[in-house]
């Protein structure tokens, strides 16, 4: 004869932290949750398990880290993230739209440089780098072989965001962007050591792009709100300085519109490149415009903080567009007046602040 095993009104909870209630009636099992996520009554996704929670020091009394609370660390994050003005209850319920982790973000990019890859092998094959007028690489080493610096202050300004950030579903993608931001940068210098194989000079150098961006006057507004950027401390003023303004601003320039004068210059090769990374730049527009939108719906009292630090970076981070589009007139066929940009810019800005719900 066999005992039925005792009964218990009490969850189930089992080594992963899925919690069973015991109290679901006979015949009937109640949809298991994750204790971590509350009471949410269903299976967590992979997106989730890996993101919800993981900063446990957001917030944390008497401060955020388990050392003296005048320490400068704890100090730091006191002051830039809970002492910020941009403020919600419940920053861990923001979701990325592509719901990107680490293993899913490494499987999508490394599809894309597979594509890339391809494209650079069927024009290295024919010998492209040789056919480009010098006039148009003497252009490249004006605007595309210098970009590396300013590649350089967005990846640094987007891994400090994603370390202040209050949140990991913040933190992860501003630190994919960050990735992002690399890449653009190993492809400027394959690109730039290609080209002065080629063509010779010193394209392939630090020093002399280096005085570009130093020097050249059409570098100096960009490189000014750039380096203004690396000072932007408070973690919600970084975000909308970033990726609502110096970056949508910049992208459009030495991405978009470089690949377009690039196509009309023969050169196929960097305006396929372009084309491939600028996909980045949308996934980037994505989660900036889901976060602004979150943050106005939990509190539409921030509002007037948000439209404020736009108002403040967006003027600059124009005019640097402006000016480096100046540049692409040294092409052999040059790009579109300066002017025209500038007024791209503001179109894309507008139409990326209404995605925003600002």
């Amino acid at each position: 004869m066999t005992t039925a095993p005792p009964t218990s009104s009490a969850a189930h909870t089992d080594p992963t932290g899925m919690v069973t209630p015991a109290s679901a009636g006979p015949g009937r099992r109640r949809p298991r949750t994750w204790s971590l996520l509350g009471d949410v009554r269903r299976k967590p996704t992979p997106y989730e398990i890996v993101t919800s929670r993981f900063h446990y020091h957001f917030r944390r009394q008497p401060a955020p880290f388990e050392m003296s609370p005048d320490t400068p660390l704890n100090l730091w994050y006191l002051k830039h993230r809970e002492g910020s003005p941009l403020q919600v209850e419940d920053w861990e319920a923001f979701r990325d739209p592509d719901k990107l982790t680490y293993q899913s973000y490494v499987a999508r990019q490394a599809d894309s440089e597979v594509v890339i890859d391809g494209i650079v092998d069927q024009y290295e094959a024919r010998d492209h780098d040789a056919s480009l007028d010098p006039r148009w690489v003497a252009a490249l080493a004006k605007i595309y072989v210098p970009s590396r610096f300013a590649l350089h202050v967005m990846q640094m300004s987007a891994l400090y965001l994603g370390q202040m950030a209050p949140s990991a579903f913040i933190t992860n993608a501003a630190h994919f962007q960050a990735g992002d931001e690399l890449r653009r940068i190993q492809w400027v210098a394959y690109r730039s050591k290609s080209l002065s194989l080629c063509h010779g000079g010193n394209l392939g150098e630090s020093k002399p792009a280096r005085e570009v961006w130093e020097q050249h006057v059409a570098w100096q507004p960009a490189r000014e709100v750039l380096e203004r950027l690396l000072v932007a401390y408070d973690w919600g003023e970084s975000f909308v300085a970033l990726n609502l303004a110096v970056k949508p601003a910049l992208d459009l320039v030495l991405t978009d519109t470089l690949a377009e004068v690039a196509e009309a210059n023969g050169d196929g090769l960097l305006a396929a490149i372009g084309r491939e990374l600028s996909l980045d730049g949308s996934r980037s527009k994505r989660w900036s415009a889901a976060l602004a939108r979150f943050a106005l719906e939990a509190d539409p009292q921030v509002r007037p903080l948000l439209e404020g630090w736009v108002q403040r970076w967006s003027e600059p981070a124009a005019r640097g567009a402006e000016a480096l589009a100046g540049l692409l007139s040294d092409a052999p066929r040059p790009g579109p007046a300066a002017a025209e940009v500038a007024t791209k810019v503001r179109d894309q800005h507008q139409a990326l602040l209404a995605e925003c719900g600002l």
